[in-house]
């Protein structure tokens, strides 16, 4: 192949979130992933209106993602259907299935907190895409992947032994947990993840909200469980 000419002055840019660069882009392993979610972000810039998504189905047909991962007929569609899921997976992007004249298909938002709020309104009613309807038997999921900024706007700069606690306790913890923890610390002016981590092993133990427990933590896993490993340190015996 000929090597790129370059690029010329005054090219147009798409603009991507810092974010991207020091916390997403890392944890990529797959290059269909990397190629797909770069071409959305590319897509949705073009875009006006509200809310901003892609539909798979546009995604399917688009002959520049095509060419990017490459593969004919099926194995193209598998090709885009698992780089799509580890998007989503990953926290790059929001997934919402749709009916669009009596057939499935997904629409597929950035991973932010404005889509989020749209995403939500769209389930609610309260946003109409035309000609699109939301499937009510199947729930979006929406990764926690914004737990990284939630941290660099409340409490400071993200380093990499910090972000591996963050997604640590993202699988450890409920959405909404991690989102009250933060709330009260921030309340309270105890702004470190110390003090955050404390706050979510204390409910974990003794529950949240009268004492009720949101999540199902297995009883094999023993009281020895918030004693030891990482935040060992942090319960109080």
């Amino acid at each position: 192949m000929k090597p790129f000419d370059g690029f010329p002055e005054k090219a147009e840019v798409t603009p991507l979130p810092n974010l991207f660069f020091t916390v997403v882009m890392p944890q990529i392993q797959d290059i269909a992933e990397l190629k797909t979610a770069l071409h959305i972000f590319w897509l949705l810039s073009r875009r006006r209106g509200y809310p901003r998504f892609v539909t798979y189905s546009e995604l399917i047909s688009d002959p520049v993602l095509a060419s990017c991962i490459g593969g004919e007929g099926g194995l193209k569609q598998e090709k885009l259907r698992r780089a799509l899921d580890l998007a989503v997976q990953d926290g790059i992007l929001l997934n919402l299935k749709l009916d669009r004249d009596s057939e499935s298909d997904d629409a597929y938002f950035l991973n932010t907190a404005a889509e989020k709020r749209a995403l939500n309104k769209i389930k609610q009613g309260e946003i109409q895409l035309t000609g699109l309807l939301p499937k009510r038997e199947e729930k979006s999921q929406l990764p926690l992947s914004d737990i990284f900024s939630l941290y660099e706007q409340n409490i400071g700069m993200l380093t990499p032994m910090i972000a591996e606690e963050l997604k640590e306790a993202e699988n450890i913890y409920p959405v909404d947990w991690i989102e009250s923890a933060f709330r009260e610390a921030v309340s309270l002016n105890k702004r470190s993840w110390k003090y955050i981590a404390r706050i979510l092993e204390r409910w974990k133990i003794e529950g949240k909200d009268n004492g009720k427990l949101r999540r199902d933590f297995k009883e094999e896993r023993g009281p020895s469980k918030y004693t030891k490993g990482r935040y060992g340190h942090m319960v109080k015996r």
